[in-house]
């Protein structure tokens, strides 16, 4: 096993997960937050993998397990806590002596920005550089597994919606951003940078459609709908004021086409080429 010391949290979501895959399959170790013992359990499945039972919210329940640790990875999953929990994670890691943190960001993540994540990020990344990390941070734009939220739309009905226009989206495969983190958390080189993450190719979700149709071999259409039918229909799925609210604004923010440009972060970190959506389509075919 490759000896370093590296501490998760976040490791059982989207990004997450897929980091855990990279570094196991690196022979890397780490250690892994997580809030309940089934998590646990399936993490020390894993070999040189510690799981350690916590809560963000109670920086006491982890804080003894970042002592000695070189490298931390901060993701929360999306909650109308994540700017707390984060800024809580930050204190407890700088009491700890942790020198240098991984942050998952947002794409063009600012502190005037009007959407209230990419705020809350730059409020994030500011403590952190404040005090006194090393950092990198990783700024993906739109998750392409964001689109299997419509799964059974696709396969049951042919179609999506959102609230977007012809307005083209940089989107990326978290397999690419997990990537990326798993290289800035085991190699030198990467301190004190930030990374914009994209896919290879801005495109209209009209596009998506397009290729979604051409893959899977039957029609799938796109539905531009306004951001009041947008709100309602996700307000009708369940989501909770603060998540609508904030996809809103995020939508209204790739509207604007403000998350249209293509870097090249993922080939010039991981010396790969980036996963295009063609290739998502493909790999998740069973789902749509």
């Amino acid at each position: 096993m490759k000896q370093t010391s590296i501490f998760l949290t976040g490791a059982t979501g989207a990004v997450g997960s897929q980091l855990v895959q990279q570094l196991t399959s690196l022979n890397i170790g780490f250690k892994a937050l997580v809030r309940t013992p089934a998590q646990a359990e399936q993490l020390s499945k894993l070999p040189h993998v510690e799981a350690i039972l916590g809560d963000l919210a109670n920086p006491a329940t982890f804080e003894y397990a970042l002592h000695g640790v070189e490298k931390a990875f901060l993701l929360t999953n999306s909650s109308e806590q994540g700017e707390s929990l984060q800024m809580g994670f930050a204190e407890a890691a700088h009491r700890a002596g942790v020198p240098h943190i991984v942050k998952l960001s947002q794409f063009v993540a600012s502190e005037s920005s009007p959407v209230r994540f990419l705020r809350y990020h730059a409020r994030v990344e500011n403590r952190i550089k404040e005090l006194g990390f090393r950092y990198t941070f990783l700024r993906p734009n739109l998750y392409m597994q964001g689109l299997l939220a419509f799964k059974d739309q696709i396969k049951h009905r042919g179609q999506f919606f959102a609230a977007i226009g012809k307005a083209r989206v940089s989107l990326v495969d978290v397999r690419d951003i997990a990537a990326i983190a798993a290289a800035a958390l085991t190699e030198a080189g990467h301190e004190n940078k930030t990374y914009d993450i994209t896919g290879p190719d801005a495109l209209s979700h009209y596009h998506l459609a397009e290729i979604l149709s051409n893959v899977l071999g039957k029609p799938v259409n796109f539905i531009d709908v306004s951001p009041e039918q947008m709100e309602k229909a996700l307000g009708g799925a369940g989501f909770p004021e603060w998540q609508i609210g904030g996809l809103i604004e995020d939508y209204a923010h790739y509207a604007r086409e403000e998350a249209s440009a293509v870097s090249d972060a993922i080939t010039r970190v991981t010396r790969k080429n980036p996963i295009n959506f063609t290739q998502f389509v493909q790999d998740h075919r069973f789902l749509l």
